[in-house]
């Protein structure tokens, strides 16, 4: 276990002093440690990657155990009809260049927990940070959150052994929550999945175990920066966190370039505006897709296909499974474009239609597309905004990193987020509407604070703002 040199303040007080978001300020400050140092934290990392072996290896579709086709639709499900099911999915939308399509898509229909525990050590909030392997993973250990279960694994329908910290989540102290949300997950591969979001604050007696270390916040925000090192359900939670950055001025209101009503009022347009319905299908059923012995995929190799794994490792509930996971055609990218306004950064957000959604739009980055996936359409069906976020014009990089997508359920899924800061005549076009950003109406700058406030409640980000929220608030 790894302990502080002191021993911990009470829950709350401490060098932070105020609220959470000075403490956290405090917390970010702290970019080498207190309970850990940064050297300590790579040595504890490499470790624990020699302690925890992982063996993940492709198997046909037969050799899964609990799993199976149903004979009737063809749907992939475990025979206790928990975990998750892969079904077809028939999409008629508005929104980009393809208006019909039919696709495989994982429904899962329970909440998840993704939580972190926060305490404070020698007067510094600290995050309890857990090294996790899982089988999508490409370099198996990856940074996750104290607990990251489905109600499957938390209620233990695997036979396997408990979560550990459940307790601190399940039924958090009074006082003791610092974030709690329903967020949503990636609306073109899950069918309205959504995880509970959770930050809590736990006493003394709470201890690091043997995959968990104490970080403060400004070492995971460094560790950010590495890629494949800091995993998706850490970065959603992250971004679920209070702003803890002060405006520039030191303190005056920040302007906005849209107020907070209009924001809101422009995402509900959006949902009204656009038409989407989505059909359930038989797996059997879905056009364009072939099923083989050991993989579903689309018959011109591109999007995703499904395949099968058999899982060995020395550090889960279960020391060995097989399941399904679902293997992208290539390496996303997602971006955010930043100006400032008046002094304030802002982001270009999208309200994005995605088929998997419960609100029909979610505000996402201002790029966020597979490239492979577009390389057949014509010049005018592409994304919008791509040259300027991997250019920059006259701006500059703020961040860029390739990171792992959920390990859980996707195998080797990386996405290369950037966020770049631009000048305000790249994007004239989009503030009048004219020239070739006819697709202007679906974009809205929004400031950092605006962002604090979509944040506290589920279904205005969606995951892959998320991450570039937490990324951003690192390098700001």
């Amino acid at each position: 276990m790894h302990k502080a040199s002191a021993a911990p303040t009470s829950r709350g007080s401490g060098a932070g002093g105020g609220g959470p978001a000075a403490r956290l300020a405090v917390s970010a400050a702290a970019t080498d440690g207190v309970a850990m140092s940064n050297a300590a934290f790579f040595e504890w990392l490499d470790e624990r990657r020699r302690e925890q072996p992982q063996r993940v290896r492709r198997v046909p579709f037969s050799e899964l155990k609990g799993w199976g086709f149903d004979q009737a639709t063809g749907d992939l499900r475990h025979r206790s009809g928990r975990f998750f099911t892969v079904h077809g999915l028939r999409v008629r939308s508005d929104f980009g260049p393809v208006p019909e399509w039919e696709q495989p898509i994982i429904d899962q229909p329970e909440f998840g927990i993704l939580g972190i525990a926060v305490r404070e050590i020698d007067g510094v909030l600290h995050l309890l940070m857990q090294a996790k392997s899982e089988p999508g993973n490409v370099n198996g250990v990856q940074l996750s959150p104290t607990i990251q279960a489905t109600k499957s694994n938390y209620s233990r329908v695997h036979g396997g052994s408990a979560v550990a910290y459940l307790d601190s989540f399940y039924r958090p102290a009074p006082g003791s929550v610092l974030a709690d949300s329903l967020q949503s997950e990636q609306g073109t591969w899950f069918h309205r999945k959504r995880n509970r979001n959770m930050v809590v604050e736990v006493g003394p007696e709470v201890e690091a175990g043997e995959d968990f270390c104490w970080l403060t916040l400004g070492q995971v925000n460094a560790l950010l920066g590495f890629d494949n090192l800091v995993n998706m359900d850490s970065r959603t939670v992250l971004a679920c966190l209070p702003d803890w950055q002060p405006p520039a001025d030191g303190g005056a209101p920040a302007v906005s370039l849209h107020g907070d009503a209009e924001v809101r009022s422009w995402l509900t347009q959006r949902r009204v505006e656009h038409e989407v319905t989505t059909t359930r299908l038989p797996l059997n059923d879905v056009a364009g897709w072939q099923r083989w012995d050991d993989r579903v995929e689309h018959e011109r190799g591109l999007f995703f296909s499904v395949i099968g794994v058999d899982v060995s490792s020395g550090r889960r509930e279960v020391p060995a499974w097989t399941q399904p996971l679902l293997l992208p055609s290539g390496v996303g990218l997602s971006g955010l474009l930043l100006r400032y306004v008046a002094g304030v950064p802002h982001v270009l957000l999208r309200a994005r239609v995605e088929p998997g959604l419960i609100d029909v739009a979610e505000l996402g980055p201002t790029v966020q597309l597979t490239p492979g996936n577009y390389a057949h359409l014509p010049a005018e069906d592409q994304p919008p905004f791509q040259r300027e976020l991997l250019e920059g014009g006259a701006g500059k990089p703020l961040f860029d990193s390739v990171l792992s997508e959920e390990g859980g359920r996707f195998h080797h899924a990386e996405c290369r987020y950037v966020i770049t800061e631009v000048e305000d005549d790249v994007l004239e076009t989009l503030e009048t509407g004219d020239g070739p950003r006819a697709c202007a109406a679906e974009f809205r700058w929004t400031s950092v604070t605006q962002l604090d406030e979509l944040l506290r409640y589920g279904g205005q980000l969606n995951v892959q703002a998320r991450t570039l929220v937490a990324a951003l608030r690192s390098v700001r």
